[in-house]
């Protein structure tokens, strides 16, 4: 069954509830954002940042080590805590984080990623096909019961291209996907607003579907290609909407 198809879920929608070391790391992801502590800035003494966030210093150095993790601070014993230039220097962890800030994204942000989805999808689109044709044309079959609305042609594409990016075989793709996965179903939505853009993509996964049946994986590149780069055209346009 297709959960994409559904309009009501029968199951509460709650969400988890936070830990200290995850409020902590949200509230200090955001001050950077924001530019209280800014790129290149050394963050207070443990002490200080304990006490102004209201917490226990063993909380405040887990979510430190958190954000090293991830790529935003660069901490040396003995030596301040530095906040990296996270666009330079940032991890996949990174994006997982600016999915819950999407205020603060630069205005070439998304274009941006788009363009690394079209540098990888023709790649895994293709190597897909080669390894396991059946599997990808069983799920564009059910793109015939594909809802036209924004949330449903969201949610199927995501699931088309992570099946792809499993089915090729490659590790790598899945798990860089998969670091895009917050931020796409949130920024999604908007992107098939678009009906041009719903279009668009019903006319992909036919020609897709056909090209699969054949085992073309030239032509299923090239038209992941196409769809792609019309993909950021259509972004474009959403910033005009």
């Amino acid at each position: 069954m297709t959960t994409y198809q559904t309009d009501s879920d029968p199951k509460p929608n709650w969400k988890p509830i936070l830990k200290p070391t995850e409020i902590i790391e949200t509230r200090l992801v955001k001050a950077i954002l924001m530019g209280t502590f800014p790129i290149n800035s050394n963050l207070p003494g443990e002490r200080e940042l304990s006490d102004s966030l209201g917490v226990t210093r063993p909380t405040l150095r887990e979510a430190l080590q958190r954000l090293e993790r991830d790529g935003w601070i660069e901490i040396h014993q003995g030596k301040p805590t530095r906040v990296r230039d996270y666009w330079k220097e940032g991890r996949l962890g990174v994006l997982n984080s600016l999915a819950l800030h999407l205020d603060y994204l630069p205005n070439n942000f998304v274009p941006n990623l788009l363009a690394v989805r079209l540098a990888m999808a023709p790649m895994y689109a293709s190597l897909a096909v080669k390894k396991a044709p059946n599997e990808v044309i069983d799920y564009l079959n059910d793109r015939n019961d594909l809802r036209d609305s924004p949330e449903a042609f969201s949610c199927f594409d995501w699931e088309l291209h992570h099946r792809l990016s499993l089915l090729s075989s490659n590790p790598v793709f899945a798990m860089i996907l998969n670091s895009f996965e917050d931020l796409y179903l949130k920024l999604a939505p908007l992107y098939f607003s678009i009906p041009e853009a719903r279009q668009r993509s019903l006319t992909y996964y036919q020609d897709f579907a056909e090209a699969a049946e054949k085992m073309d994986m030239i032509l299923v590149k090239t038209l992941t290609e196409e769809v792609m780069q019309d993909s950021i055209i259509f972004w474009q346009q959403t910033n005009s909407r």
